[in-house]
């Protein structure tokens, strides 16, 4: 075996590779929100050590959850070079996997950054609102990786759209999603759950009424809600192609069980479990809409090439 033979990666290893930070994407989001929930925002105050040049203060517990969801950062921006550089080890290289790849390390370090903000800015909740979103983004980002690293793109490839209105419903879907999610950080960044704990400073709340913004939320929701039920019933009358139906059926699924939480969490007065629950189901629902925009054209698998000897 030669040399750069030893290097080259199939398609099925890079498949690993980009599976490996589409899951980190979303571990980082669920240990945010538990850093956020269980008042830990503040448990560092200083950045990037944890106080005052040290990176020990002692390890209340609140720094401890506060430090280790720094450290799966920093392995995050590890990973994602690796995943950037197995890009272009693969064989045959394909443009479009290394600029997703990149995608990923230019988004990881901007969240970075943005989480120092947010700690020296004592948790301002606009900054953890966008903190949320850019976050989310990585997540679609993730995905769409993922998911053309399993597939053949590019020239020549053969592209074939399911069914064009479809794809026409799937592309105007996150216009309403992503409202959704806007008013659900909005939501958010009013309510009781502000990163802070007993003992460090209060963090400031969004300038609206938590009653108020849970109210717009909840209509964003029910029209979200409303618009793929929609389709689940349009995809009974017009028989629209398996992959299609198995999309659509994962948003009902998806939406219904999160809108389930968020009605709970409501009534019970926002629990913290409850609220991370409602946060992985929001990451869940971001997969599900990209999933199924994705869908809407069939592309070849791509072939497993064995190693050379």
């Amino acid at each position: 075996m030669t040399t750069s033979s030893r290097r080259d990666l199939s398609p099925a290893i890079f498949r690993w590779f980009a599976l490996a930070a589409f899951i980190s994407m979303i571990l980082i989001i669920l240990t945010g929100a538990a850093v956020r929930l269980t008042g830990s925002g503040l448990g560092c105050p200083d950045w990037p050590t944890c106080f005052k040049h040290s990176y020990s203060t002692g390890w209340t517990i609140h720094s401890k959850i506060e430090f280790a969801n720094r450290l799966v950062t920093v392995t995050l921006v590890v990973l994602t070079l690796v995943v950037f550089l197995a890009s272009f080890a693969r064989r045959p290289h394909r443009r479009d996997l290394s600029v997703l790849a990149g995608m990923l390390i230019v988004g990881v370090i901007l969240d970075a950054v943005l989480g120092a903000y947010v700690v020296y800015s004592k948790l301002n909740p606009w900054l953890v609102s966008l903190h949320l979103l850019l976050s989310l983004a990585m997540v679609v980002t993730a995905a769409i990786l993922y998911h053309r690293s399993k597939y053949v793109y590019g020239p020549g490839a053969r592209v074939d759209v399911r069914d064009p209105h479809f794809r026409t419903v799937a592309r105007l879907l996150w216009i309403p999603f992503v409202i959704l999610l806007l008013t659900g950080t909005m939501t958010t960044g009013s309510g009781p759950h502000a990163g802070g704990s007993q003992g460090q400073l209060e963090a400031r709340r969004l300038p609206f009424a938590f009653s108020s913004a849970a109210w717009v939320h909840s209509v964003a929701a029910t029209l979200f809600v409303g618009l793929v039920l929609g389709l689940l019933l349009t995809i009974w009358r017009t028989a629209a192609p398996a992959p299609l139906q198995l999309g659509v059926r994962r948003l009902v699924l998806i939406s219904l069980v999160q809108a389930a939480i968020g009605v709970t969490q409501y009534l019970t007065h926002v629990p913290a479990l409850l609220v991370e629950l409602h946060v992985a189901g929001a990451t869940s629902l971001t997969i599900g809409v990209t999933q199924f925009h994705l869908r809407q054209s069939a592309h070849d698998r791509e072939p497993t090439i064995p190693r050379k000897s």
